[in-house]
């Protein structure tokens, strides 16, 4: 069984938005740093956001700054990436994932459990 489950991918047009989510099952969310990772084809995995509620900590990448937002809801154990503004190069597979640390998170080492990752084509 996969301790973090994607959805809410699909296709959208340039300036769309879509909503992500990542549901945990077996561990409390509210316990990691909750990451959203991106690849495209072709490229290196990078990091898309990083938030901790236990350390007050959000990090966000230069390319989404203002356009994607992180959120949790600890009643339902799932966090969500609103991305709104989309735009081409966003296309990829975006998958959650959970650390202990914050700054694990945000490098994207030692990651303590992935999800399986959710396609976003950003295309008209």
């Amino acid at each position: 069984q996969q301790e973090l489950v994607e959805s809410g991918g699909g296709l959208v047009q340039p300036g769309g938005s879509l909503r992500l989510s990542c549901a945990a099952s077996r561990f409390t969310l509210d316990y990691y740093a909750i990451g959203w990772f991106r690849q495209a084809p072709g490229k290196e995995r990078e990091g898309v956001s990083c938030f901790s509620t236990s350390d007050n900590l959000t990090y966000y990448a230069d390319s989404v700054k203002g356009r994607f937002t992180s959120s949790r809801d600890n009643a339902k154990n799932t966090v969500y990436l609103e991305m709104n503004s989309l735009k081409s190069e966003d296309t990829g597979v975006y998958y959650c994932a959970a650390a202990i640390l914050f700054r694990h998170c945000v490098h994207g080492i030692d990651i303590d459990y992935w999800g399986q990752g959710t396609q976003v084509t950003v295309s008209s």
